[in-house]
């Protein structure tokens, strides 16, 4: 029996909300590409959901903070500036072309409302609310930074105050980094405590209880610091608490080592100390693949007051795809209501442009509708595009899939997906095997920030997680054996390399040496180096061997032949220039 639900039998989860909406996704194709984690709200609330910490009754919409709102927190003229592409992609570390303003604007605004009225909840109801998009604490009065824009908790204390709640008010910052924006907006404020602790020194924040940790704290000394805090705080009638995720070990853009097991044992000493006060959770930072769990594990110790841990191959993209697919009908994908074009020229003896359905099975207004449900179109949307459509034709051998959409600024209609597709008979199965897949932004620009890799024409749309469940949902429901490709170029494979792998031992064995020798190397730079002959197998000269990886969807079916892949593991060396 799953144990959450044996404890929701005894009567032990606890009241709870949780702030959320599909749009707490950042609408930047590039952020993924960076340290951001634009799927931590939607990964934490399917596992909240999935384990019954969660009923959707608890799950709540926010509404968009006003600009009255803001306006008791930020300037006029900021606010003003964040209308500029420029203002938006400094704060967020993209290109300007990446920045689709009135849709991350919308974003934003998301995110403070849903502080605000998680404020305004906890205070009414008297009890724990998290809002999965926010703590956005290097947000000052004039300016933004570090991912920031808008200063959701100084924007929520004001609206609570102008309600006419007085009484004090504790914000507790548990990011890597210090409150620098936080401190600008309410450090002055003596019925709000502050109380941080960080791993970087960026000088005296004032009105900041301030604790600066070393490099490298690990969670006995992190815990210690916390419970140091706690104990300093003050009577206080209201909480913010900013579970930042980026004190975990091997985080992008912090230093501290600590476990998944001390971020929980920290949000367990903060809600204990607490107790029945009203309190708002908010993510804050967290920039490693793992931030999602820390925000989860923040809704299972609050609504059961557990360090049980979250199994650590859990999925939450594709168990939440997974689900989708389980809801779509056969027919909606596969059948049409009326004559289609290809139908006709069967009817009249004409040649067909393209197949009647992609494999046999997906009509046109079948993927579409595929894509739809996925959520794929809607972020396209959000990024920008509109009057989005399927259509196939065929390069042969190949069947082509490609979903198009006009540009909401220019008005020029691109591809923004193209897939080419057959069936593939590998050694003892039968795969879906993609012979090209692109994702494409064509409104966004290469730059510095967002650098061009082998293969790349135009920047990606931010959805290659996503098209690849797909891909693999669709083998599923083909009744194939998996998803088979040929990487062209190393990232692609480096991307793949945890649920795919080469078919030919060999081959695996000296991509899991490459990885293993030139893991100190950013992506980038080791992509281009293969790409441009400048690495050494054994001090000869080597170059991307681009060769089939599958994906299997039965781990039966994996050979067992690690003992081959071992071995040329071992024999292979390699190294730059």
């Amino acid at each position: 029996m799953n144990p959450f639900l044996a404890l929701i039998a005894k009567g032990r989860r606890r009241p709870l909300r949780v702030f959320h909406d599909e749009a707490y996704r950042l609408p930047i194709s590039g952020a993924d590409a960076g340290a951001m984690e634009t799927r931590r709200a939607d990964d934490a609330l399917h596992y909240l959901l999935h384990e019954h910490a969660l009923s959707p009754e608890q799950v709540i919409n926010p509404e968009p903070a006003s600009y009255e709102e803001l306006a008791r927190v930020h300037t006029a003229e900021y606010l003003e500036a964040l209308h500029d592409p420029q203002t938006l992609a400094s704060v967020f570390a993209v290109d300007p072309t990446d920045i689709y303003v009135d849709e991350l604007l919308r974003t934003l605004r998301l995110g403070v409302g849903g502080t605000v009225e998680a404020a305004r909840h906890a205070l009414n109801r008297k009890h724990s609310v998290m809002n999965l998009f926010g703590g956005f604490h290097h947000a000052a009065p004039g300016r933004g930074a570090g991912f920031c824009a808008l200063n959701d908790v100084a924007v929520a204390v004001a609206a609570v105050r102008n309600d006419g709640f007085d009484g004090r008010i504790a914000v507790l910052d548990f990011d890597f980094h210090p409150p620098d924006g936080t401190a600008e907006c309410l450090g002055k404020d003596a019925s709000v405590w502050l109380g941080s602790i960080s791993g970087a020194d960026w000088g005296p924040l004032p009105g900041v209880d301030e604790t600066l940790l070393p490099e490298g704290t690990e969670d006995a000394e992190y815990v210690a610091a916390v419970e140091a805090l706690l104990g300093r705080m003050p009577d206080v009638e209201l909480a913010f608490v900013l579970a930042g995720a980026d004190v975990l070990t091997g985080d992008r853009l912090g230093v501290f080592k600590l476990s998944l097991s001390g971020t929980r044992r920290r949000d367990l000493l903060v809600s204990r100390r607490l107790g029945s006060l009203p309190q708002v959770w908010l993510p804050a930072g967290g920039y490693s693949s793992h931030a999602w769990k820390v925000l989860a594990g923040v809704g299972l110790t609050l609504a059961f007051d557990t360090d049980d841990p979250i199994p650590t191959d859990y999925d939450p993209l594709a168990g939440r795809m997974l689900s989708i697919s389980r809801t779509l009908k056969t027919e909606s994908l596969g059948s049409e209501a009326f004559m289609s074009e290809a139908d006709l020229a069967d009817a009249l003896g004409m040649q067909r442009r393209g197949p009647q359905k992609l494999l046999g099975f997906y009509t046109a207004e079948g993927l579409e509708y595929a894509l739809e449900r996925y959520r794929v179109l809607p972020i396209l949307r959000r990024l920008g595009f509109q009057n989005l459509r399927c259509v196939f034709d065929r390069v042969s051998p190949y069947e082509r899939a490609r979903c198009v959409g006009v540009d909401a600024i220019t008005r020029k209609e691109h591809t923004l997906i193209e897939l080419e597709v057959d069936r593939r008979r590998l050694g003892e199965g039968t795969f879906l095997f993609v012979n090209w897949l692109s994702l494409r932004n064509p409104r966004a620009h290469f730059s510095s920030l967002r650098p061009q890799l082998p293969g790349q024409e135009v920047p990606g749309l931010g959805l290659a997680r996503e098209m690849s469940q797909l891909l693999t949902l669709m083998a599923k429901r083909l009744l194939l054996d998996g998803v088979a490709f040929r990487p062209s170029w190393f990232h692609m494979a480096w991307a793949a390399r945890h649920d795919a792998r080469f078919v030919d031992p060999a081959r695996q064995g000296r991509f899991e040496a490459l990885v293993r020798d030139l893991k100190e190397v950013p992506l980038i730079e080791s992509t281009h180096a293969l790409a441009e002959g400048t690495v050494k197998l054994n001090g000869e000269p080597y170059r991307w061997e681009p060769d089939e990886m599958v994906r299997w969807r039965d781990e039966k079916d994996i050979p067992d032949d690690g003992a081959a892949i071992a071995a040329e593991r071992e024999r292979c060396h390699f190294t730059l220039g």
